[in-house]
């Protein structure tokens, strides 16, 4: 089976698997989404959740952000950690969105990766959830890892990771997979101990079999 006809495939079983995927970080608007994907950096989806209301309720505008003392923000974002380079990434975005957006988030992937400490990731992430633009795909470390697994890329690095998943998966099925990739990561195809018995999707995986073989998957239980 070709990279491109197993992605036929998945594609008619994730939907059914994971009809709900969505971005799992707690936004309302663009300008949230931006702040809460920065933070996600090294961090889980869970810790950011944890401090983005507090946040958002203090900071409503990118003004707001620009204005704020810099240790205030470290302190507020301290337990995602990195917290000084991400104070430091928010500010500078902030800055450049009040400067030359008028305050708004811009929506497009040339503006947005040129914002300080904002990649094609974290502009993937933005277009595709709070723009609804599938301009790319979130190449992030269950993407990565999946898209290994599943014989979809041969590569590590993660812009050709994503320039080989466009070239395969249709344009209109972008955003979607990333949330599919991100959610079965999470639930099932761990970096460690994948649980390959029950994987959803095992019969078009190249890696499962070779897993159990290796003993490195997870093992059935025994009921």
């Amino acid at each position: 089976m070709t990279a491109r006809e197993r992605v036929r495939q998945l594609l008619k079983i994730w939907p059914k698997v994971y009809p709900n995927a969505h971005c799992e970080l707690d936004f309302r608007n663009p300008l949230e989404l931006l702040v809460a994907t920065i933070l996600s950096a090294q961090s889980t989806d869970k810790r950011v959740n944890m401090v983005t209301p507090a946040l958002f309720k203090k900071y409503r505008t990118a003004e707001a952000y620009v204005d704020a003392p810099l240790p205030d923000l470290e302190n507020a974002i301290k337990s995602t950690g990195f917290y000084r380079n991400k104070a430091k990434s928010i500010r500078g975005a902030m800055h450049e969105i009040v400067e030359k957006h008028s305050g708004k988030v811009p929506d497009t992937m040339e503006e947005l990766c040129a914002l300080p400490g904002v990649g094609r990731k974290t502009a993937n992430v933005v277009l595709g959830n709070a723009f609804h633009k599938d301009e790319g795909i979130v190449a992030d470390t269950h993407v990565i890892r999946l898209s290994q697994r599943l014989g979809l890329t041969r590569h590590k690095d993660p812009v050709k990771i994503e320039l080989d998943l466009m070239k395969l998966v249709p344009l209109q099925h972008w955003t979607d997979w990333s949330h599919w990739l991100i959610w079965h990561g999470r639930r099932r195809c761990y970096a460690r101990k994948p649980d390959c018995s029950n994987c959803e999707v095992f019969r078009l995986c190249p890696s499962g079999k070779v897993f159990l073989r290796k003993g490195v998957a997870q093992k059935p239980k025994v009921s």
